[in-house]
């Protein structure tokens, strides 16, 4: 069995290898195709997810009913609604599926079994959830202090796959632009790179 994605996500010094095979025959192998939610709107998450190959994305419905897109997920990235999860309360997020992708599925109670099972675990989450936030103040910041072309090639550079597969629409809302002002920032980089 290939595990690479869970041995990226789990990626913590103090597991032992022992503790390493637990959880990840924990985790069941599951299938998504291009459109399928993942967590919808007003259902409460009872699973999380790390993708093995595929593009998804989370979004909520605005105060018009327009979706704003709030994160995209990886290869190797762990798909969550932390809040739903966690709290045991509906979520307000959507999760959807940009491609066919390949997860691995824990559930919430083996999860809670092997939490209180395993000290480590226990520290890889609290580790994992630290830099959760701290990307996730870095992004708000960034919202308000970098230009959205300077936005735009930060999500180029960390996460190239969301650029080549992601509507425009989808990405504009991420990074808080109009799709014509994304439109324009593309085009520029194209013809003047040198210039950015």
């Amino acid at each position: 069995m290939n595990y690479k994605a869970l041995e990226v996500s789990y990626d913590f010094p103090f597991f032992l290898p022992e503790e390493l095979d637990e959880i990840f025959k924990a985790h069941e192998k599951v299938e998504f195709q291009k459109g399928d939610f993942i967590l919808e709107e007003g259902k409460t998450a009872n699973e999380y997810y790390i993708i093995e190959n595929g593009l998804a994305r989370s979004f909520v419905n605005d105060f018009n009913g327009n979706e704003v897109t709030t994160h995209f997920f990886i290869d190797n990235e762990v798909v969550i609604e932390v809040s739903s999860l966690f709290q045991r309360i509906p979520t307000q997020e959507n999760i959807v599926c940009i491609t066919d992708c390949e997860c691995w599925k824990l559930d919430f109670d083996v999860f809670q079994d092997l939490f209180h099972k395993i000290p480590n675990l226990r520290e890889w989450g609290r580790s994992w959830m630290s830099q959760q936030l701290f990307a996730y103040k870095q992004r708000s910041v960034e919202m308000f202090t970098l230009s959205a072309t300077k936005r735009y090639l930060n999500l180029l550079e960390q996460k190239s796959q969301v650029v080549q597969y992601a509507p425009l629409k989808q990405i504009a809302s991420y990074l808080g632009v109009t799709d014509t002002s994304l439109s324009r920032i593309r085009k520029e980089l194209v013809s003047h790179p040198k210039k950015i």
